[in-house]
């Protein structure tokens, strides 16, 4: 029996699986109402806003899911030059926003050295945190991009199943293990870590998503990201989703799961940032972000990507982004975010998890093996 009756206290996998499978609206609406609380009390009523460029659509890596892989040939390649994404930078700053996200594929024609110096000029002419997204890369430039000023670094383990990782990321990938151990080298490193998963990956149960929550949570992880997967017509996961059948056992990729999937998050890690995902707009471009928000989300993504670039990053179809431009959408954001009762942060926005690491741990320069 949960203390005080709470049926949300010390959620266990059962718990959190007859939760995942929970149809009735009125106990989805406590489950719900529970979050929001949890996202009011710990994290406070600010939503931050986030600045996302896409720098490069290069990537070396072969995923089953993503229309970015090297192996998608029909696709126009491109990559920013240091000068256009600074000038995007200072748009993002100038809009209001405290972060810019830099992401790309996993591009190694973005060296160590050009990454670190588009880090100092950024940081030289804003005051934005800076968050990186550029997937698995080694230790030594990660060290270096944390010494020359970025904040965050975010990095989705996608699924916390190894076997089912394995088979969304051929052999030529690095293994799944790679990716907890790097998780834990950017904590250590001094980064406000941010990691995530797909909802609803074909061969993805329910006893799967009830694992990645707990290992989320026991990763200690500062943001997370929870978005739904999308097939992608031109990638071999895209068509066997086309031949997916009714497996009771399958995790759906459904809106309603990846609020419930949100919820629980913060339930189970209450003082994280978690981004209502551009993912989780694309299939619900009318409400998807403000039932986020009411459901345990406190951060929105808008994308400040170029327009000529914005298309052709395209890792699913029909992205809400390419919908998206300039002051108007950013002045319809702000508007989503009064009408659902928030305001919104005029700072960078750390999350409080973080906050805490720092206060308790002021050395955290990593100290061990280079990965």
């Amino acid at each position: 029996m949960k203390i005080n009756n709470n049926p949300f206290s010390g959620l266990s996998k059962t718990e959190i699986i007859t939760w995942l499978k929970e149809d009735d609206p009125e106990k989805l609406n406590e489950l719900w109402q529970h979050a929001n609380s949890m996202r009011r009390e710990h994290v406070g009523d600010e939503v931050h806003l986030r600045g996302i460029i896409e720098i490069s659509n290069f990537c070396c890596r072969k995923c089953a899911y993503c229309g970015i892989s090297v192996l998608n040939h029909d696709l126009q390649r491109y990559r920013m030059d240091l000068e256009e994404i600074v000038a995007c930078a200072g748009e993002i700053e100038n809009y209001g926003f405290g972060t810019v996200v830099l992401q790309s594929g996993e591009d190694f024609f973005l060296t160590k050295e050009w990454i670190a110096e588009l880090i100092t000029k950024i940081k030289t002419i804003t005051n934005l945190a800076v968050t990186l997204s550029f997937g698995e890369r080694i230790g030594d430039e990660l060290v270096a991009w944390k010494e020359a000023g970025a904040d965050r670094y975010l990095l989705k383990i996608e699924t916390g199943n190894p076997d089912l990782y394995r088979k969304i990321h051929p052999r030529q990938n690095s293994p799944w293990e790679n990716r907890i151990d790097l998780i834990r080298f950017l904590a250590a490193a001094g980064y406000e870590t941010g990691s995530g998963i797909m909802v609803g990956i074909p061969g993805q149960t329910f006893e799967d998503l009830a694992d990645d929550l707990l290992l989320l949570q026991e990763l200690n992880i500062d943001m997370l990201g929870i978005g739904p997967f999308i097939p992608h017509p031109g990638t071999k996961l895209g068509q066997e989703y086309r031949h997916l059948r009714n497996d009771k056992n399958q995790a759906p990729n459904s809106e309603i799961m990846v609020y419930k999937v949100n919820a629980l998050i913060r339930i189970l890690c209450p003082d994280i940032n978690i981004p209502t995902t551009t993912a989780l707009a694309t299939i619900n471009k009318t409400s998807g972000r403000e039932l986020s928000l009411s459901r345990g989300a406190n951060v929105i993504m808008p994308n400040m990507t170029p327009v000529n670039y914005r298309k052709l990053y395209e890792i699913y179809p029909g992205r809400i982004c390419l919908e998206e431009f300039g002051e108007e959408a950013v002045e319809a954001i702000r508007g989503r975010i009064f009408s659902s009762g928030r305001k919104i942060s005029t700072g960078q926005g750390p999350s409080p998890s973080y906050l805490y690491k720092l206060k308790e741990n002021t050395n955290n320069k990593y100290i061990g093996r280079r990965l």
